[in-house]
């Protein structure tokens, strides 16, 4: 049975790019006698918000998608992680990174990947600090987070390929994003992380969601790999975007369902909308 997921932030109301990408997850899963979950990822509580769980759910119904059971948040899913974390740090394919996003960004030679700092492509400066001076600036309680050493996790996971619903055949690339943060210090998972974890805890299968994602999932391949979890389907599908080209989102300031609604928009309105971008 297929078992899909729509796993938002909710830092926020759902605008037309959450809506594509809700909408795709639950049709695939009930033109094929499947279910879709629903889950919050909301590790990040410094921008996630209380109200925004329940106009979450109530804008999904809004627009008649429903999902199986009670929706999982990744703040219950404390120990599941580090757990993970510990057989990264057993496997010895992380490491702690002392540089701040500020001493990143002033590096003239870290190329850009998309938007904003999540997307800037870490050099590999801690890569080679000696264990003693990893230690002393540890327990000197500098900040730091975890990063996945990918040429030495690729290395590992050897020569695969992955197929993707839209986009075919995608031979595995350590590379896609540099060595991504696997958890920080005050952080204790990244989403790298925590949705790989969740995806087989939740026997998740096929994973459906925006083109924006699709150097991601190099990285979640190979952590599937190195932790020995099953290895879903993949399908990105195309962005909403704006007259200019730009893919909506909430830092561009994108119309959210709520407004829509509240202008008199319907919902056939919106879905029809957004899924002639598929």
């Amino acid at each position: 049975m297929i078992v899909t997921r729509f796993a938002p932030s909710p830092t926020g109301f759902l605008h037309l790019g959450h809506a594509l990408a809700a909408w795709v997850a639950y049709d695939w899963a009930k033109q094929h006698g499947g279910t879709m979950l629903l889950r919050f990822e909301d590790i990040d509580v410094t921008r996630v918000r209380p109200e925004f769980y329940p106009a979450i759910e109530e804008d999904l119904r809004w627009l008649g998608i429903e999902w199986e059971g009670t929706p999982w948040r990744q703040l219950d899913r404390t120990e599941a992680y580090q757990s993970a974390l510990e057989r990264l740090c057993e496997m010895n394919v992380v490491y702690p990174c002392f540089c701040t996003r500020k001493e990143i960004a002033q590096m003239a030679h870290a190329p850009q990947m998309g938007d904003g700092m999540e997307a800037m492509i870490y050099p590999g400066i801690c890569r080679e600090l000696p264990h003693v001076e990893r230690e002393s600036r540890m327990m000197r309680g500098e900040r730091w987070c975890w990063r996945l050493d990918s040429a030495k996790a690729g290395a590992m996971c050897g020569n695969i390929s992955w197929q993707d619903h839209r986009c075919g055949v995608q031979d595995l690339d350590p590379s896609s994003l540099g060595d991504v943060i696997i958890a920080r210090k005050d952080i204790g998972v990244s989403y790298h992380l925590a949705v790989v974890v969740d995806d087989a805890a939740q026997n998740v299968n096929w994973v459906t969601r925006g083109e924006d994602l699709l150097s991601s999932t190099h990285i979640h391949v190979m952590l599937q790999r190195l932790l020995q979890l099953p290895h879903p389907q993949y399908w990105h599908h195309p962005l909403v975007c704006d007259e200019e080209g730009k893919r909506l989102a909430k830092r561009h300031d994108a119309l959210s369902l709520r407004q829509m609604r509240a202008s008199g928009v319907s919902a056939h309105e919106v879905l029809r909308h957004m899924t002639a971008h598929l």
